[in-house]
């Protein structure tokens, strides 16, 4: 599985946020309860925390879809 490459001008981005900004899910309340249901990967380990500051060279994974941040 090859990751999408998102672009991000700033130090961080919050996972609920990113999940949003790579179209992984249509809404904050969506992309919270993927989060909350452990259903959300941050570099390969379940994270639950929706406002994880999530740097460059970090991969989220969500249902089969992957995107590492630069």
């Amino acid at each position: 599985m090859s990751a999408e490459i998102i672009n991000i001008t700033t130090e961080f981005i919050k996972l609920d946020a990113l999940l949003k900004y790579a179209s992984l899910v249509s809404s904050g309340g969506e992309a919270k309860a993927l989060i909350q249901d452990g259903q959300v990967l941050v570099n390969g380990e379940v994270c639950t925390m929706r406002g994880k500051k999530i740097r460059s060279g970090d991969t989220v994974s969500l249902g089969g879809k992957e995107v590492t941040v630069e």
